[in-house]
């Protein structure tokens, strides 16, 4: 049995990296996969999001109206089973919860009763422990040996106090929970990021007071050689690696010399399942796990990329800012039959809802296509002009359709469709023609026949699209694009002047229009070649003008960037995103990837406030 936590900062971008969500889930080829930070809220879970086939999956979203909290974390479990039915198989849970008190898993919409705490967790508030509970932070599924806990740890910078305490009542809450589940005698797993790195061995040259963090201080205090119940299953295996780190900042291209923090993990408490009646020795890691490592084959960053000082930089690389980690369970026995738990995403109202809807459409398809062939064997029937199908129209000859002043290769080319009225006496019939047959519409009242192609106003709006301004455009004048206007109202006036020297009769028109438009050829010949004598130079005066002041404006933004002082290469700027006194203000770093200090190829740590002239003197 193979179990795999994976923080995919953003559940949509990772399938839409795959191509669809099943091959997401089938590249790790696990059994059980739980998704960090899918960023979804629960209206926007869609079929495409949570189901595949093959696959039962469970979701806690936040439900927070808080600014900026809103969509923001959020957990998934995916469990492949081979029937959602009466399955004996351990991957397939007995029982699922959302959120760890008890007071979201049990809320669901049509269930009269009262939502009831979860056992352990009296001493709290009602109040208290649905603000914790409302960030989408926790999944529980009950797989009968093990309750696995798929977990999303709150993040708290070391200057916020509120999200400090937020994180600190979490994490307690949490404790009490795995307490009363280990005195009943379950075992627990815990996987996910926990946004903790407890020593400084998972940390990328920590600090001297790194470890005397509270919150990693509590960490260590869970594992087994402080006294806890839990096993760092990764560290049971590889207890000295050193570089084994799961998480690298986006923003600084960490991956590219691995500087990054360990704070993905997977914990383990209970004893084995084996019966013996000596258990020393025996643990459900000693016993039962195989492996647990990171897959770093899931990394952004990988050999052969270019790197970040070399155009790197601006090359957008797919994937998670995490990496997954996973562990292979052994001797795991099947459990009793059971089937898929209410709270799946299967049974969700709005994807329940959906997979019907799509059933109607089909089926409303169905039916929409027989009234229209009824419709049509009707018009054949019932009408006095009858087209046939393209294949019978090609062995007739084009005068046995004398109302359709149309080339036969036209009407039966695949593709082609045009629009014609056929007039009979004072009634003309609106006729769609295409290539694979013909569809009568309104009558209407007329004496012509005339024909409108369907497409004609496609390619105008085709054409205006293409007709996109230059850059050379911005630099220079309108007086060219006047005097064409000019131009072309002169002619327009020309032609009107003529038009109204005709005279007003029904005979044809006589000699004096050739010579009318024989004045207008003059006319355009002799604007022309005006257009062709004017002299070139003053265009390429302006065209020169602009493009040493585009070299200019670029000279100067160049000056403007400082080099840094360890590789004296040009540095990037920044913009201050968090709120404060500096909110907003441009500063410039070193270009290259951040690492150790002990790289000289990587970040120099140069930096440098950009001058501001909001801040005078």
């Amino acid at each position: 049995m193979k179990i795999v936590t994976y923080n995919v900062n953003g559940l949509r971008p990772r399938i839409s990296q795959y191509g669809s969500l099943l091959k997401l889930l089938d590249s790790f080829d696990a059994d059980i996969i739980c998704f960090q930070e899918t960023k979804l809220r629960r209206q926007e879970l869609t079929a495409d999001l949570v189901m595949a086939e093959g696959y039962e999956s469970f979701f806690s979203c936040t439900r927070t109206c808080e600014k900026g909290r809103s969509g923001y974390s959020g957990v998934a479990t995916f469990c492949r089973v081979k029937s959602a039915f009466s399955s004996t198989e351990v991957a397939l849970p007995v029982a699922a919860e959302q959120g760890f008190t008890g007071l979201i898993g049990n809320s669901e919409p049509g269930r009269e009763k009262t939502p009831e705490i979860a056992p352990g967790l009296e001493e709290f508030a009602r109040d208290e422990l649905l603000k914790v509970d409302s960030e989408g932070r926790c999944v529980i599924t009950d797989h009968g040996h093990f309750v696995l806990f798929n977990l999303y740890g709150p993040r708290a910078e070391s200057d916020d106090l509120e999200r400090i305490e937020f994180k600190l009542k979490f994490f307690k809450i949490l404790q009490k929970r795995w307490e009363t589940l280990l005195s009943q005698g379950r075992r627990i797993f815990v996987v996910g990021d926990l946004n903790i790195a407890p020593t400084s061995l998972d940390r990328c040259e920590a600090a001297p007071d790194f470890e005397n963090n509270e919150f990693r201080r509590w960490f260590r205090s869970m594992l087994l050689e402080s006294g806890g119940p839990f096993y760092d299953v990764f560290r049971a295996k590889h207890p000295d690696r050193v570089g084994a780190y799961t998480c690298w900042p986006q923003n600084t291209g960490a991956e590219e010399f691995n500087y990054g923090t360990r704070i993905d993990h997977i914990l383990c408490a209970g004893s084995c399942l084996h019966q013996e009646q000596d258990q020393q020795g025996h643990s459900f890691v000693a016993c039962h796990v195989k492996e647990c490592d990171i897959l770093t084959e899931y990394k952004r960053w990988r050999p052969g990329n270019s790197l970040r000082w070399k155009g790197g930089q601006r090359i957008k690389l797919e994937g998670s800012d995490h990496a997954p980690v996973y562990t292979s369970l052994l001797q795991i026995p099947s459990i009793p039959p059971h089937s898929t738990p209410t709270s799946s995403a299967r049974y969700i109202p709005m994807i329940y809802g959906i997979q019907q809807t799509l059933v109607s459409v089909l089926m409303r398809r169905q039916v929409a296509e027989q009234i229209k062939s009824s419709q049509v064997s009707s018009l054949s029937q019932d009408g006095d002009v009858t087209l046939r199908s393209c294949s019978e129209r090609e062995k007739r000859p084009l005068d046995t359709c004398p109302l359709l002043d149309v080339p036969p290769s036209n009407i039966c080319t695949p593709g082609f469709e045009s629009e014609f009225l056929i007039s009979r006496g004072d009634e003309c019939s609106r006729i769609s023609v295409d290539g694979d047959g013909c569809k009568t519409s309104s009558a209407l009242r007329s004496d012509n026949i005339r024909r409108i192609p369907s497409n004609a106003t496609k390619k105008k709006a085709k054409k205006s699209q293409g007709s996109q301004l230059s850059l050379k455009s911005f630099f220079q004048k309108s007086s060219t694009h006047c005097n064409f206007v000019d131009r072309d109202s002169d002619c327009s006036a020309d032609r009107a002047d003529l038009l109204e020297t005709k005279p007003q009769t029904n005979e044809p028109p006589v000699t004096n229009d050739l010579s009318c438009s024989t004045q207008l050829c003059e006319l355009k010949s002799s604007a022309s070649s005006q257009e062709q004598d004017e002299p070139s130079t003053c265009s390429q005066e302006k065209n020169s003008v602009a493009l040493l002041e585009w070299q200019r404006i670029q000279q100067v933004m160049q000056n403007s960037i400082p080099l840094c002082k360890g590789h004296r290469e040009p540095c990037v700027a920044r913009v201050v995103k968090k709120q404060g006194p500096n909110f907003g203000r441009r500063f410039y770093v070193c270009a290259r990837a951040e690492g150790p200090a002990s790289n000289p190829e990587a970040n120099c740590n140069y930096f440098k406030w950009a001058a501001s002239k909001s801040r005078g003197k």
